[in-house]
């Protein structure tokens, strides 16, 4: 074994658990029972989407975009959180938050992954899905987004491959060992990488919106080329990425019984949060103001005219800026209540990504326009079930095989046992 190859095993097994005693195998298949057969519906109910065609679905011309593109963008958003942690972590050298880095990489790769697979079958034909990257429309948003977040998701890929690699058996092997340790001294230029992709799909996600002139509900004016909603869905999801991960994380430490990560973690991810949506809510103020007052009218339309149709009435206007909104980020920045607080931010940018996808459609532009409802059929919300059970899958997985928390060197029980 050459010397770089024993550095790397001493100091992992500095980093290595001592005295943690897994769940039995049984019990962690019982656990993981329920799942699975969630994803064995999700995969058939996508089979039949796949086979006979988006007839499946209660999509239609009006609701191009139904429950599945509401999914892509609000476990993106999610999903920010790799990215964003990286980035602190290894550009900003925030090292206290080094102990969730892991968890963060693989709620990444989960939520990118999960969304490619969705996007696989609301495509339609997925025979011609290819056709985005030999043939793309260089005038359209979604070419940008699509070729970002596919080059995203190869980085979360050589992201996750260290975490991989740091499996007990397979650091017996030590051609893994320096593979995993070259691996680890490209992470600060994979975060760069990854900063730089996320940062520009996750704004034109939100610039698809802003610059439909048929729908002014949604259309924004903005900075230059850029609508504000582009800027809105980067600031979005920062503000709420941390939050995620502290939720996904809290969630594992109750099921396990076990202190994952040190007490300052937790309020260190909650101030990030709440000030960043602090900042977001502002800025959502103004825009919303600014649409109300100056947009809309421009554009022929009262803007209360789109809150008279059921159920979309100012109360979820109301429950997205203060509710969602303005009450999380007080509560984290006050570090008080950081899971709940957690909790309203995470679904207020998912209520903010409906009010996009789905809210948008639903309302008439033109006079003789009504106003139309959609509910998605089984088999759409079998693969929205389908894309959770993977994720629950992939996380309880990693979490029992791979050093999600490594610097937690004694994961003691929460209870004290």
């Amino acid at each position: 074994m050459t010397s770089a190859a024993t550095g790397v095993v001493m100091a992992d097994r500095r980093l290595q658990v001592r005295g943690e005693a897994r769940s039995s195998t049984a019990r962690f298949a019982l656990w993981l029972a329920p799942w699975v057969l969630l994803l064995a519906l999700g995969i058939y109910a996508g089979g039949l989407c796949l086979y006979y065609g988006l007839n499946q679905t209660n999509m239609n011309n009006r609701f191009a975009f139904g429950l599945w593109i509401f999914l892509d963008l609000g476990i993106i958003a999610l999903g920010a959180g790799a990215f964003f942690t990286g980035f602190l972590v290894y550009i900003l050298g925030r090292t206290e938050l080094k102990p969730v880095l892991n968890s963060a990489v693989v709620l990444g790769f989960i939520c990118y992954s999960g969304a490619m697979a969705v996007l696989m079958i609301d495509v339609g034909q997925p025979l011609r899905a290819w056709f985005t990257f030999w043939h793309p429309n260089v005038h359209s948003m979604l070419t940008e987004v699509t070729f970002c977040i596919t080059c995203y998701l190869l980085v979360l890929t050589l992201e996750y491959i260290p975490v991989v690699l740091r499996n007990r058996q397979l650091r017996k092997l030590p051609p893994f060992v320096v593979f995993e340790h070259r691996m680890h001294l490209l992470m600060p230029v994979l975060a760069g990488i990854g900063t730089l992709l996320s940062f520009f799909h996750q704004g034109s996600l939100g610039g698809l919106y802003g610059v439909l002139r048929g729908r002014p509900f949604a259309f924004r004016q903005g900075f230059a080329i850029w609508p504000s909603t582009f800027f809105l869905f980067i600031l979005s999801a920062v503000a709420v990425g941390p939050s995620f991960l502290m939720l996904v994380t809290a969630a594992a430490r109750k099921l396990t019984g076990r202190k994952l990560v040190p007490s300052n973690v937790f309020p260190r991810l909650g101030f990030i949060s709440g000030v960043l949506l602090a900042a977001y809510v502002a800025l959502k103020a103004v825009d919303t103001l600014i649409w109300l007052n100056v947009t809309s009218p421009a554009v022929g339309f009262a803007p209360w005219e789109y809150y008279a149709y059921k159920p979309f009435g100012t109360t979820l206007l109301f429950a997205e800026i203060v509710v969602f909104g303005l009450l999380p980020a007080v509560l984290l920045v006050q570090g008080r209540w950081l899971l709940p607080g957690a909790a309203l931010a995470c679904c207020g940018i998912l209520l903010n990504r409906f009010v996009l996808t789905v809210q948008t459609l639903a309302l008439p532009t033109l006079s003789f326009d009504p106003f139309l409802s959609y509910t998605p059929s089984w088999q759409e919300v079998a693969s929205f079930g389908g894309v959770v059970a993977y994720g629950v899958i992939l996380y309880s997985l990693s979490y029992r095989y791979l050093p999600l928390f490594p610097q937690s060197k004694e994961q003691t029980h929460v209870s004290g046992r």
